[in-house]
């Protein structure tokens, strides 16, 4: 396929990125490509440490998959070796090591849901492990002579915890080594990363000139806040939404971020036009809309990615009925008991809490409904031929036949 012209390609690369190193060296890239019709090579690392992904992966791999889009490769590199050094960035103390098995074992996770973005047609999956492992010590020292303590003593990170007396293991100076490695190993034309990985992947553009390549070109995109609009977005801070949530939980959670983060969804995780952007943030400001008004437009243009429009409305649909109307959802699992049954014992095997003791404590909260009458015994008898609606939380629902 034809690649798009120059103009095209950059005004959509620049749109929700912080920072492209160095610009008019990625134009040039992107000319010589259109005109030799050779794709450049796209390159985005994965730690595997984590495996849930959420919409703040979903800022580089969107912008992965809109290289794919205009013709280039994309190269998923899953850090699988790197992950069990661990990556010291943004930490005040050593992460722990994992096994190369568990490292694999979250892999597997990661390519699945990342291919809920990706495109699989022109992409590439490689495991930093068939090369890194490969390493003896004579060629971890050679590449260690390629920068100096003094330089990642330049990273932020190592300089507070240097200053502050605080322990930085050697192994924890190779990460960004190997990070960089790996950039020359598959030949990266250019690297995709978030702010906090600015370091490592400037390492990467000086580690392909000292084995004489020519060096990447690197995009950063900022972090996002979680829900609570505080904390980095994560699942360790329960702020998350996470890519494989369903479309009705997917259109709570945007809902529920806080207002001073409206725009900033908009420009990193929907496909808004910087016209749009200058639009949403004059009506904020001019109190011509509603914020919650365009946070439901927020929320249903992010469903629209992950799934699509019908079902964005469809979420908007039940979240009405369910919140504003005060009523059930249409499409409510349903159940049948052989005979008298616990409350616990329900609502347990039904996956609508994780354990017995979220169970109690959800009842003891006050959070668990049958019928719309707050439930306090977890371990009240239900019994079968009755219809009945057991509600946990604001969002599960569960129909007793």
């Amino acid at each position: 396929m034809s690649m798009p012209p120059l103009n095209e390609q950059m005004d959509l690369i620049r749109v929700g990125v912080e920072e492209i190193i160095p610009e008019d060296y990625l134009e040039s890239q992107i000319s010589k490509s259109i005109i030799s019709g050779e794709p450049l090579r796209v390159k985005l690392g994965c730690d595997p440490s984590k495996p849930d992904l959420h919409i703040g992966h979903g800022i580089l791999l969107r912008k992965l998959r809109q290289f794919q889009d205009f013709g280039h490769s994309a190269i998923l590199i899953i850090g699988d070796f790197t992950a069990m050094i661990g990556d010291p960035t943004g930490k005040n103390k050593t992460r722990p090591q994992l096994t190369l098995e568990e490292t694999k074992e979250n892999a597997k996770s990661y390519i699945d849901q990342a291919t809920i973005i990706l495109s699989e047609s022109n992409l590439e999956v490689v495991y930093n492990s068939d090369w890194l492992s490969k390493l003896n010590f004579s060629d971890i020292i050679k590449i260690a002579s390629k920068y100096t303590v003094a330089q990642m003593l330049e990273r932020d990170d190592f300089t507070k915890r240097y200053s502050s007396g605080k322990p930085i293991s050697l192994h924890e100076f190779l990460y960004p080594l190997a990070q960089g490695y790996d950039s020359v190993v598959i030949k990266s034309d250019i690297e995709l990363g978030g702010t906090d990985q600015k370091f490592n992947l400037l390492v990467g553009r000086a580690l392909q000139k000292e084995y004489n390549q020519s060096p990447q070109s690197i995009i950063t995109a900022p972090l996002l806040e979680g829900t609570d609009g505080i904390e980095k977005m994560s699942k360790s801070n329960d702020n998350y939404i996470a890519l494989t949530d369903s479309c009705d939980d997917m259109y709570g959670k945007v809902l529920s971020i806080p207002d001073n983060l409206i725009l900033k969804y908009f420009e990193f995780c929907t496909n808004a036009t910087k016209e749009d952007l200058s639009s949403y943030s004059e009506q904020l400001e001019s109190g011509t809309i509603n914020p919650r008004d365009l946070k439901r437009k927020l929320a249903r243009d992010v469903v629209s990615i992950y799934y699509d429009t019908d079902k964005a409305n469809h979420a908007e649909e039940q979240f009405d009925k369910l919140f504003i109307k005060k009523g059930v959802p249409d499409d409510i699992e349903e159940i049948t008991l052989s005979g008298p049954t616990r409350l616990i014992d329900i609502v347990v095997s039904n996956n609508m809490v994780s354990s017995n003791g979220e169970a109690k404590r959800m009842v003891k909260q006050g959070a668990v409904k049958i019928d719309d009458v707050k439930i306090d015994d977890a371990f009240i008898l239900i019994d079968p031929g009755k219809e009945k609606i057991i509600k946990v939380g604001k969002r599960r629902f569960l129909k007793i036949l």
